[in-house]
């Protein structure tokens, strides 16, 4: 997953991280505005990015403050690194992507794919970083270790931080903190206004729940089945507003689930009864698809587990709440209603 280590505020992703590290432990492991809204065309698009249609030219320099509390001052973007891949698909679609000379491992889709990856099991690390002579580094304020930031900044590189995205509402936030440390604001402002409004339009055909039947109860399970690790998302996962953007409640959260992700027990999913159960594509996997997924005590006797109804999105785009977030809401609608859109 592309949590990361740093102090400071977490993110959904750096809260995976936290979480994954102590199940280690405990294991003893190591364009236009429209929307797009059938599963297929959102599968289809899903590992690219539609940048917008006319290339920005930056104004430089600009001094921003960085979500660090730091003052920094960005005169060029002709090498750019960011280090999440939430931040490259940012930078991508604002038409920068030929200025990208690197990308963190999380950064999965195709634009970005040749290029030479900067972090290792996700830590950055800061040789590689700097071999690639970068004229700005873009992190967030889980991006670590720490001391490779330290090192970063003291070579005298800009490094701006942004604060992560939590919910659908940090989207365009986070697309304008990008835009402005890149000297393209215009185009930020451009690029929210596309995707606020290609969200809106996907939030539009979530379809009302049928006679008789309540919202969909939807757990965010976090998986890696090479290491054991089972979690259930809580309120602070990171996938609640997304659910409920979809028009689903999210089960961990309405169980009580305080916390952003705790060990799954049979007790919990009991508690939390899934009608369905949102996974990461990879985590799926992990586990030996929804075959495997099933045999994890608890999910069998839920009804999700007992429909098999699983919805399954790439790993790279389902917490990023960017430029992309229509289509993964898109998906998720896509799988949670079926046939005729109404609630099963």
């Amino acid at each position: 997953m592309p949590g990361r280590g740093r102090a400071g505020t977490r993110g959904p992703l750096g809260a995976l991280t936290a979480a994954l590290a102590l199940a280690l432990v405990l294991t003893g492991c190591g364009g236009g505005t429209e929307a797009k809204a059938p599963a297929a065309a959102a599968e289809a698009a899903a590992d690219r990015i539609e940048p917008l249609a006319t290339a920005p030219e930056p104004e430089l320099p600009v001094t921003v403050k960085s979500a660090d509390g730091a003052e920094v001052t960005v005169a060029s973007t002709d090498r750019i690194v960011p280090l999440t891949g939430g931040l490259s698909e940012i930078v991508f679609t604002l038409g920068l992507g030929k200025q990208v000379v690197a990308r963190d491992i999380t950064a999965t889709f195709e634009q970005a794919a040749e290029l030479p990856v900067v972090t290792r099991a996700h830590d950055v690390s800061a040789e590689s970083v700097l071999s690639l002579k970068p004229t700005v580094v873009l992190a967030e304020t889980t991006t670590g270790p720490a001391e490779a930031i330290d090192q970063i900044r003291d070579a005298g590189i800009p490094l701006v931080v942004v604060a992560p995205a939590r919910q659908l509402s940090d989207v365009g936030r986070r697309i304008g903190t990008v835009a402005a440390a890149l000297g393209v604001p215009d185009s930020g402002t451009e690029l929210k206004a596309r995707t606020r409004s290609r969200i809106d339009a996907v939030r539009e055909s979530v379809p009302a729940p049928a006679d008789g039947h309540e919202k969909p109860r939807v757990a965010f399970l976090y998986l890696r089945g090479s290491a054991s690790v089972y979690l259930l998302g809580g309120r602070e996962s990171g996938a609640s507003s997304l659910l409920e953007a979809a028009g689903a409640v999210d089960a961990g959260k309405a169980s009580g689930l305080k916390k952003d992700f705790t060990a799954i027990t049979s007790e919990a999913l009991a508690k939390a009864a899934p009608d369905a159960i949102l996974v990461m594509s990879k985590g799926l996997e992990s586990v030996g698809g929804v075959d495997g997924l099933v045999k994890i005590p608890g999910v069998a006797e839920t009804p999700a587990g007992m429909d098999r109804r699983i919805v399954s999105v790439d790993d790279g785009v389902l917490l990023n709440y960017g430029p992309r977030t229509d289509r993964v809401l898109a998906e998720l609608i896509a799988q949670l209603y079926p046939g005729d859109g109404a609630d099963k």
